[in-house]
């Protein structure tokens, strides 16, 4: 997707709006919890901007940096290029499945990224907010290279579990440093972590690491505090309660310096010929992960705004500009840290004139069906096998969007999902458009009727109520609260409905009184339209869908989708007298009820699976048990009838058992042949 038109730079003297959302990490794929918490969110916002008329531009890509890329390559068997190649096209389907409009979608091993992070460094070097320090690490002496944390095996010395890692242990949860802490001059161990490494290894080779002295880098963050502080004071305004109590989580403990250098390949290299510098012992040693993703914002724009150009500087129309743009930034909540303290501070330090975050939109978590989302335990729809399902991906973004963990964490639940779609929009946007599409093309010849609203008071009431409704959309939007917007929408929808059906909509009205008829036919198209606008953000083919079949389509020349735009107010004037309506579409259909455990089984994941199994087992020995049961209790009962009769007269002798019947007096032989004789008594 993204754009194909030349590259949207701010216009002086309008509001120009800056969308970025937390680049996702490369070597995972991306859960439903991910795509709501930033790359969906964005979107939505993005596109609301871009319908009211503001130029803006929605940049997001693949962070592809890191230990954790080298280690997921290694795993795989192939070189983190390679790994990252593979995972930023998976990436970049889902979200495009999931019609997310990028401006552009980039990555950030790039010659753009490498420039900007090692100018950013060079300035902070400069200017004096970056420190050296020597520390002790562990070396492997078979391949000749100091080890990043996680390269490093072992077992933990807490929960002495064998497959531990030199940054954590999985099978505790704890912290850990890779070698056991040296002591201070007092016999205490010195550690940052809570436990360390026993018999710790190379994950490489298998060799045994070697305790030496090595050189890092540090951001000073602690230099920087004061300024951070008075930034924030202004700037987190509007920030949800969490982001901001988060942010100031860390600054209340006091800002401390914080690493930036690894030693690791694949990574921006730390730049050469910096007066102070050794080149010799950052040779071997790339930027950590944290200090230059963020950067991946900007540098990702250049790919977008001067393609290709190295030289080029429209890039800073949009990142150095803080008097014309404004910056929206979306994530989840584990991400903000390193968006409110960590690249706010790289930008102050460099001393130029930076666009920083205006509004930074937070969200908790999206749990699922009461637990979380699990992709090695299969628990959970991820990107790439939500539309396994075969339900429109418009449908996959509006449950998503309307349970929005905006303030609190929110749940997943297939029956929500299912009578979202059957609901919410069937039964309400969907009937709407067919019954008044339908009418129309029936009734009215397709076009839309002349008519006169200054005849019926009502109607003026009814577009005032939709205004005040649309104000609150248009600021719902405007301060990023998405779920509060999209039940707007769902309103206006409903308004619609009720103006039909108090007006009684159908052959009598058009018999009766056919100037009625006319003017509730074209207020409803005409709101139909405003609904297919202010629909788009949240459900882009939808809100074409209905588009189209009020006879709208695309500017020749300028790709297939016709333009929306949101107004500032609704006029009843968008599809004017004589304007011909498109054919009607079915926009949903009714999802099965049986779909629900369907889908549960299929994404409950091995541990779900494995408990439906227990449970059919034992239901199966219930059964068992109780046809068991039946067949003891028959065998007692005919051993109760057998002891009975074994019990009876004559039983014990031998004799056999008869029984008595009743004697019958015999008839005369004669009798038939003249009933009018007298019977004989029977003879003894």
């Amino acid at each position: 997707m993204g754009s194909t038109h030349s590259p949207t730079l701010p216009t002086p003297g309008k509001e120009n709006i800056l969308v970025t959302s937390a680049l996702p990490y490369v070597n995972n794929v991306p859960h439903l919890g991910n795509i709501i918490g930033s790359v969906l969110s964005a979107d939505v916002f993005a596109r609301f901007c871009k319908a009211r008329g503001l130029p803006t531009i929605y940049i997001c890509g693949s962070d592809e940096y890191g230990t954790a890329t080298e280690t997921k390559a290694l795993s795989e068997g192939v070189d983190p290029a390679t790994l990252c190649a593979k995972y930023h096209a998976i990436h970049k389907d889902i979200y495009d499945w999931f019609r997310i409009d990028f401006d552009v979608f980039g990555r950030t091993p790039t010659e753009e990224h490498t420039a900007i992070v090692q100018d950013i460094f060079t300035r902070l070097w400069n200017n004096g907010f970056i420190e050296q320090r020597e520390t002790t690490q562990a070396y492997c002496p078979t391949h000749s290279s100091f080890l990043a944390d996680r390269y490093v095996e072992g077992e933990c010395s807490l929960c002495h579990d064998k497959g531990a890692r030199g940054d954590q242990c999985d099978a505790c949860g704890n912290l850990l440093d890779p070698l056991e802490p040296d002591k201070d001059a007092s016999g205490n161990q010195e550690t940052k972590a809570t436990g360390w490494l026993i018999n710790p290894r190379c994950k490489l080779d298998g060799a045994t690491p070697e305790r030496r002295k090595t050189k890092h880098l540090y951001l000073r963050l602690d230099a920087l505090q004061n300024e951070i502080k008075e930034w924030l004071e202004v700037a987190e305004k509007g920030w949800s309660a969490n982001c901001v109590a988060i942010t100031h989580s860390w600054l209340d403990q006091g800002l401390k310096p914080r690493g930036i250098t690894r030693d690791l390949k694949w990574g921006v290299p730390i730049p050469t010929g910096l007066d102070g510098l050794s080149d010799e012992d950052y040779a071997k040693k790339v930027f950590y992960v944290w200090f230059d993703a963020c950067v991946g914002y900007p540098s990702i724009t250049k790919t977008y705004t001067d393609a290709g150009n190295l030289s080029g500087t429209n890039w800073e129309k949009w990142w150095k500009n803080p008097e014309e743009v404004s910056l929206y930034q979306f994530m989840g909540k584990d991400n903000v840290p390193f968006h409110t303290i960590i690249f706010p501070a790289s930008q102050l330090g460099t001393r130029q004139n930076w666009t920083k975050v205006k509004h930074l939109s937070t969200t908790e978590y999206l749990n699922y069906e009461g637990g979380k989302f699990s992709k090695s335990k299969g628990i959970g729809v991820f990107g790439n096998n939500a539309r396994d399902t075969g339900i429109d991906a418009d449908i996959w973004r509006y449950y998503l969007l309307s349970r929005r963990p905006e303030t609190s964490d929110s749940e997943f639940k297939w029956e929500e999902f299912v009578d979202a779609n059957n609901n919410d929009l069937l039964k309400n946007l969907g009937n709407l458009c067919q019954r008044v599409i339908k009418f129309c093309q029936a009734k009215m010849d397709g076009v839309v009727p002349e008519y006169d609203i200054t005849k019926f008071p009502e109607i003026e009431q009814h577009k005032e109520e939709v205004n005040k409704h649309l104000q609150e959309y248009i600021n719902d939007l405007k301060h990023v609260r998405l779920r509060a917007g999209l039940a707007g929408v769902l309103s206006i929808s409903a308004m619609a409905n009720k103006f039909l059906q108090d007006n009684k909509l159908g052959n009598q009205l058009l018999a009766e009184e056919p100037e009625r008829c006319r003017a509730v036919v074209a207020v409803t198209l005409n709101h139909v339209h405003l609904l297919a606008n202010i629909l788009s953000p949240y459900m882009p083919e939808k809100s074409q869908s209905i588009l189209r079949q009020l006879g709208l389509k695309a500017p020749e020349g300028e790709g297939s989708n016709i333009p929306v735009r949101i107004p500032d107010t609704w006029e009843i004037d968008a599809l004017k007298p004589g304007h011909a309506i498109g054919t009607p579409e079915l926009l949903f259909s009714t999802i099965p009820a049986a779909k629900i455990e369907e889908w549960r089984d299929a994404f409950g994941g091995e541990e779900l699976r494995k408990e439906k199994e227990a449970e059919a087992a034992k239901a199966a020995a219930r059964k068992a048990a109780r046809e068991k049961e039946k067949e003891k209790k028959k065998a007692k009962k005919a051993a109760a009838a057998a002891a009975a009769a074994a019990a009876a007269p004559g039983a014990a002798d031998g004799e056999p058992k008869t029984t008595t019947l009743p004697i019958r007096t015999a008839k005369p032989a004669d009798a038939t042949a003249d009933a009018s004789q007298p019977s004989q008594p029977a003879s003894n």
